[in-house]
C-alpha cells in the first residue's frame, strides 16, 4: 500500500471513529415550550459593535464599543452621549473594549470596571481597570491587573466580569488562541482570576502558595469564555464559552479546578472531522453542564432575577453570536441544565451582550450596533 493510501486510510478511520463515539450524555437538552408575552423595542442604533451594556442608574446604560469608545444612553430621551478619558486600546481581531461593569453597591461616582487589550511588549494581552465617571469623562483610570496572557494571535480575550457580592470580583481570560495555555498555571490565560475589589489579591486563592502558578488563578482549562454570571443566592459563579467548531460549553465553576481545556473537549478540529483533544471527559477534569452541538458562539451571560419575567427567574440567559438567537437555559434546583429555549431567532441577529434593568427588562446589543430590549406585553 502507498504512502498517500495509506494516509487517506487512516483519515477515513479516524472521522469513523469521530462519528461513531459520538456521545449524547451532556449534549441534549430538551427544549423549554413556555410561552412569554414579551415585546422588542429598540432604543439605540448605530454603535459600532457594542460588546457591553451596564446599568449606571436606572435610566442610563454605558455601552462600551469594541474599537475603544464608551456612550452612555439616556433612556429618558433615547440619547447618546460618548464618553471621554478612555485608556488607549489595542483594538485587532477578536480584541478592543470589552467588558464594563458596575459593582452591586455602585453609585454616581464609583468604580466602574473594565476589560479590554492593550499592547503589551509588542503583544496583545487582556487587561482589567478601572475609572471613575465625572459628568462625561473618566477619570482616575487604574490598571488593576495586566494579565500575563501574551501571544502574537487577536483571537480569544475573554473577558467577562462577575462581583459575588463578598468584596471579589472574578473576571475571564481566553486561552489567547494558544492551547497548551489552559494547562500551564504560569500564565493566566485559559482561566478565571479571582481579586478583591481594590485589586489586590485574595489570601484563600487556591494557587496562592503554588511556586509554579500565578496566585489570581481560581480556575483552568478554559478555551474563551465570554460569559461569566454569580448567583448570590446559591454562590454558584457560571461561564458560557466558546468551544471549537462544535463544543460550547456552560461551565459551573469551583475553586482550583481545571475544565480540561484542551485535553478534553466535545468540539472538533476546523480543518476536519476530527476530535479535539484526548477524550470528551478524563478523571481529573471537570464535565460541562450544558454543550453546544453545533456551537451557537455564545458572547455573554446573564442570570435572571426574575423581577418582571417571573417565569425566568433563576435561569441563564446568553447571546448566539452564529446561531443568532437569545439562548436561555433553565436550572434544576441542584444545577443542572433541564431545559433549553431558543428566543428572538428571526432577528436574525449576532448578539453580544446582555443586562437587567431595575424593572426587570432583558436590555441586549447586536454586533448590528443595535440595542434593544424585551418587556413584557401587559406594560405597554
Amino acid at each position: 500500500m502507498n504512502s498517500t493510501l495509506c494516509r487517506l486510510v487512516f483519515v477515513l478511520a479516524l472521522i469513523f471513529v469521530s462519528r461513531t463515539s459520538y456521545s449524547h450524555d451532556l449534549i441534549d437538552t430538551p427544549p423549554l415550550n413556555d410561552k412569554v408575552n414579551f415585546y422588542v423595542e429598540e432604543v439605540a442604533s448605530g454603535l459600532s459593535i457594542p460588546w457591553a451594556i451596564t446599568f449606571i442608574s436606572p435610566t442610563q446604560l454605558l455601552i462600551t464599543e469594541r474599537p475603544g469608545t464608551i456612550k452612555r444612553l439616556d433612556l429618558t430621551d433615547l440619547s447618546l452621549t460618548p464618553i471621554k478619558g478612555v485608556a488607549r486600546i489595542l483594538a485587532e481581531g477578536q480584541g478592543g473594549l470589552l467588558d464594563a461593569v458596575v459593582p452591586p453597591t455602585y453609585a454616581a461616582g464609583d468604580w466602574i470596571y473594565f476589560t479590554y487589550s492593550k499592547d503589551h511588549q509588542g503583544q496583545g494581552v487582556t487587561t482589567l481597570a478601572r475609572a471613575r465617571l465625572n459628568g462625561d469623562r473618566l477619570e482616575s483610570w487604574q490598571e488593576m491587573l495586566v494579565t500575563r496572557s501574551g501571544t502574537n494571535t487577536s483571537r480569544h480575550f475573554g473577558s467577562r466580569i462577575a462581583f459575588d457580592h463578598q468584596g471579589h470580583l472574578f473576571f475571564t481570560v481566553g486561552d489567547r488562541g494558544d492551547r497548551p495555555n489552559g494547562q500551564d498555571l504560569s500564565t493566566h490565560a485559559g482561566s478565571v482570576l479571582r481579586l478583591k475589589i481594590d485589586g489586590s489579591i485574595p489570601t484563600d486563592n487556591p494557587f496562592i502558595d503554588h511556586p509554579k502558578a500565578l496566585p489570581e488563578i481560581w480556575s483552568y482549562g478554559h478555551r474563551n469564555p465570554q460569559g461569566i454570571a454569580y448567583d448570590t443566592e446559591t454562590q454558584r459563579l457560571w461561564i458560557i464559552e466558546h468551544g471549537p467548531r462544535g463544543g460550547d460549553e456552560i461551565n459551573l465553576v469551583h475553586k482550583g479546578l481545571n475544565y480540561g481545556w484542551p485535553v478534553v473537549s466535545y468540539g472538533k478540529e476546523y480543518w476536519g472531522p476530527i476530535s479535539v483533544g484526548e477524550a470528551r471527559e478524563k478523571a481529573g477534569m471537570e464535565s460541562p453542564v450544558k454543550v453546544y452541538i453545533p456551537s451557537i458562539a455564545p458572547a455573554s451571560l446573564l442570570l435572571y432575577s426574575g423581577k418582571a419575567f417571573p417565569q425566568w427567574k433563576g435561569d441563564l440567559f446568553s447571546g448566539a453570536l452564529k446561531l443568532r438567537h437569545l439562548n436561555r437555559i433553565k436550572l434544576s434546583a441542584e444545577g443542572k441544565a433541564i431545559g433549553e429555549q431558543r428566543l428572538l431567532t428571526k432577528l436574525s441577529s449576532r448578539i453580544r451582550a446582555l443586562a437587567e434593568s431595575p424593572e426587570g427588562w432583558i436590555y441586549l446589543s447586536t454586533d448590528s450596533g443595535r440595542i434593544l430590549r424585551l418587556r413584557p406585553r401587559q406594560t405597554r
